[in-house]
């Protein structure tokens, strides 16, 4: 299927995990893929079917967004899809909690998304078409404690979203959130093995996510089937977070 043929998408966070998954999905897909991390992703990058390009930058600069922007508009002449993949969860209570890691994590997981939309929504309305496709997280519905600073961020997610999504609807640009949950990935291969088990024993699909489970959603929102889909907020769980 190459339904993102002639697309260009940045993928932010994509030396691993969910971002690298994302990335290959949607290489398969047909997109030229910008890999944006604090290190190079070359690894992900070389596993690709498209050409791709690998940048480093810092996502709590707005600076790294703009001059990002510029080098992928000099590069391509176009940005279609962004995913903003690039996120921290270090656990503190609030006892431990300080203004310095509240800050840093506001910065990365919710900052950042403004900033990918000051420095793409640009080149979007070029070709009237975008797509920003924001991580969130089921704990905002699904509280773990040590994580309140990182649930207000990735609740501030979702209000950007939803506020964004009516101000560029006219460009024809669509901006969505996934809430996904725990995924099994370097990044969580650090947490407790009966603290995994805890939160897959709540879900309805009694595995943890893959992050091929997150990315084959992304890939739909990303393409034209989704042009009817705007300020939602998607949860990708295994059915945890269920509506009451």
């Amino acid at each position: 299927m190459n339904d993102l043929k002639g697309k260009v998408a940045v993928v932010t966070g994509a030396s691993q995990g969910i971002g690298r998954a994302i990335a290959a999905k949607l290489s398969s897909r047909g997109a030229q893929l910008v890999l944006v991390d604090l290190h190079r992703a070359d690894d992900t990058a070389a596993m690709l079917t498209q050409p791709s390009m690998t940048i480093e930058a810092d996502v709590s600069s707005l600076e790294e967004w703009l001059r990002l922007a510029n080098d992928v508009g000099a590069q391509f002449g176009r940005a279609d899809i962004v995913v903003n993949n690039a996120g921290i969860y270090p656990m503190a209570t609030i006892d431990d909690l300080d203004a310095d890691l509240w800050d840093k994590t506001m910065a990365i997981n919710l900052n950042a998304h403004f900033y990918s939309a000051k420095a793409f929504v640009p080149l979007m309305r070029r070709h009237q078409w975008g797509r920003f496709i924001n991580v969130s997280s089921n704990s905002i519905g699904v509280p773990v404690t040590g994580l309140s600073h990182y649930m207000a961020s990735k609740m501030g997610v979702i209000g950007f979203v939803r506020g964004l999504a009516n101000d560029v609807a006219e460009d024809g640009i669509t901006v969505n959130a996934i809430l996904p949950a725990i995924t099994n990935t370097p990044g969580t291969s650090a947490f407790p093995d009966d603290f995994k088990a805890h939160i897959w024993q709540g879900q309805a699909i009694k595995r943890l996510a893959e992050p091929e489970d997150i990315a084959a959603p992304v890939a739909f929102l990303a393409s034209d089937d989704s042009a009817f889909i705007t300020g939602q907020a998607i949860v990708i769980d295994g059915g945890q977070y269920k509506i009451s």
